[in-house]
């Protein structure tokens, strides 16, 4: 397959019509397997980056959760708002401050991510799913008591004696996925914003891909999958290592070349894998379609994580 918009056929493509019927015919015809093998699985796919901000991409998106429903499979959203968060942090006067690949939260901060979040960029996204021919609901960790959380104890990265404070940001301590069940077992598709709640009814921002980790082992999904900014898991020298050993990953933590904000990411991806998710995908949501290039053929657009 030379152009990744080529699979699938969609008549607002540019390029459909240089498909030949016959190739046309082998492209779905080598889809038929991986549907047939997914067929009633659940995916949890994380969206995020370039694909999230880019129009024609969250397109592409949408049209490829939709036709992953309509084959049978339950794939279930959970989404980030990084540069939407900071846009309007910024419009406050509010400068964003990380510590370790994360977000500190004070109560200003929350409130901003609350409405960022569990408004602006979810509904823009049921929007887009529902207009591609989908039913999506957007959820909070609020919605159904899914995602109950405590305050993150982050400890230093050099000095484990030392402690930041990070604010309101949270660390899950139980997911309850009946809501998410009962919306896949009515046909919906589930957009699930990265808030939960604490015992006193405080609001919790948790990283993105800790969620869609958490959610795909309590989900027992087949997949995981976790839209990027990057072609996946490079080595020091930029090359994509295409399939990494929990070994491996430790070995790249230690040697600095996993850092930043791929920590969340991956360290989440390595619990998923080890907890039962068949496979996890650190993909490259820059290419149109890479989501369902990634489930339906052969073609590997990122990194899998394997669990030995």
């Amino acid at each position: 397959m030379h152009n990744p918009r080529s699979f699938p056929a969609s008549p607002a493509m540019p390029d459909t019509p240089q498909i030949a019927p016959r190739d046309k015919a082998e492209i779905l015809a080598q889809a038929l397997p991986y549907i047939r093998k997914f067929h009633g699985k659940t995916m949890v796919i994380k969206y995020g980056g370039n694909a999230m901000t880019d129009p024609e991409l969250q397109a592409d998106f949408a049209e490829d959760i939709v036709l992953l429903k309509l084959v049978g499979m339950n794939p279930v959203v959970v989404h980030g708002g990084g540069p939407q968060i900071e846009q309007a942090l910024n419009r406050l006067g509010k400068k964003g401050e990380f510590i370790q690949g994360m977000r500190v939260t004070d109560a200003e901060t929350m409130e901003v991510v609350e409405w960022v979040l569990a408004g602006e960029v979810q509904q823009d996204i049921v929007g887009l799913i529902n207009q591609a021919g989908g039913k999506a609901v957007g959820l909070t960790g609020r919605d159904g008591g899914m995602i109950r959380a405590r305050k993150l104890k982050m400890v230093d990265a050099k000095d484990p004696t030392k402690e930041h404070d990070v604010g309101q940001v949270g660390d899950i301590v139980t997911i309850d996925p009946s809501v998410v069940k009962a919306l896949q077992d009515d046909q919906f598709i589930p957009v699930i914003s990265p808030i939960g709640f604490g015992d006193s009814n405080e609001s919790y921002n948790i990283n993105a891909d800790v969620v869609a980790s958490k959610l795909a082992t309590v989900l027992k999904a087949e997949k995981l999958v976790l839209l990027t900014n990057t072609p996946g898991v490079l080595d020091k020298t930029g090359q994509l290592l295409t399939d990494l050993s929990a070994r491996e990953i430790d070995a790249l933590f230690e040697d600095g070349t996993i850092s930043g904000g791929m920590l969340p990411k991956i360290s989440g991806a390595l619990d998923a894998a080890k907890s039962g998710v068949n496979s996890v995908h650190i993909i490259d949501g820059r290419v149109p379609h890479a989501m369902l290039l990634e489930i339906l053929t052969e073609q590997a657009f990122g990194t899998m994580i394997r669990s030995k």
